[in-house]
């Protein structure tokens, strides 16, 4: 007997994780991350690259004063994730698929900022660090709260380094060439769920340029996993079932748009076309 398609299986434990009744910081974000990777590795060891998270949190607190000041441990956790370790932004293929897979990250040593984040929050978590992610368009940053030092902004990206705001102004202005003006909310934390959304966004732009229509479906599923369903991804995800000649899952999903946004600017279009899916499905039954 055949076993659970493997995408739907790969679905549902990331759904789990995510799932409404899930408050948003007891998410586990290295488990979710890992679930995500599954999109290009369904077969997965997910408990064995855990397992490198906390590996990597001993080695950092191996090095920890009892009373290291905020900035030591910045130091320490720099010194074993990019000294030691050698892990580093991908500079040279940005919009490599694996940069967007934690499990790549952490075996290949290269990354895109938001995963290069992500073990740094991790592992910084398990030694009792907190650290947070921060919003900034185009070049995601972490931030740590300090009674001593207060607001400590890091760049993952850029081996650890330590911002000024100053220095978020001028990233930002390299990024968008001076046409993007800066917003302290830039650097307001954001949850759990927006960091695995951005994570699925660079993914789906990504396998949308490759024209890879299959695994774009997969991380359409995925965001719309993460509450709160949009309506616009619900669209989205019919025009790509549309093109897999996947009418049924396409018809549901423009019924279900339209119930969403019954007045929509688009509303009319999509009816015709829901009408002619449903013509279509009539006939190949």
């Amino acid at each position: 007997m055949l076993g659970p398609d493997p995408h739907k299986r790969t679905l549902k434990n990331f759904a789990d994780l995510v799932n409404p009744a899930q408050q948003d910081e007891a998410i586990d974000l290295a488990c979710a991350a890992l679930a995500l990777a599954r999109i290009e590795y369904p077969e997965l060891d997910v408990p064995a690259y855990m397992q490198r998270l906390n590996d990597l949190a001993g080695r950092v607190k191996r090095n920890l004063r009892a009373n290291s000041s905020a900035r030591e441990t910045i130091a320490i956790l720099n010194r074993v994730l990019f000294q030691e370790e050698g892990l580093r932004g991908n500079r040279n293929d940005y919009y490599d698929p694996r940069n967007s897979f934690l499990n790549d990250v952490l075996d290949r040593k290269l990354g895109i900022p938001i995963t290069l984040s992500v073990v740094y929050v991790e592992v910084a978590g398990r030694i009792g660090f907190p650290m947070t992610g921060t919003g900034m368009p185009g070049h995601f940053l972490l931030k740590h709260y300090d009674a001593l030092s207060g607001e400590i902004i890091v760049d993952a990206f850029n081996g650890g380094r330590v911002l000024s705001i100053g220095d978020c102004h001028a990233r930002l202005n390299e990024i968008y060439r001076g046409e993007m003006e800066f917003k302290p909310e830039f650097l307001h934390p954001v949850t759990r769920r927006s960091i695995l959304t951005r994570m699925l966004n660079n993914l789906r732009q990504i396998y949308f340029t490759q024209r890879n229509f299959r695994k774009g479906l997969m991380v359409l599923d995925m965001l719309l996993a993460i509450p709160p369903r949009s309506a616009e991804m619900l669209r989205e995800r019919a025009l790509v079932r549309l093109n897999l000649d996947q009418y049924v899952g396409a018809a549901q999903d423009l019924a279900n748009y339209l119930k969403l946004c019954p007045d929509a600017a688009d509303a009319d279009d999509v009816r015709e076309t829901l009408e002619m899916v449903r013509q279509l499905l009539a006939r190949l039954n």
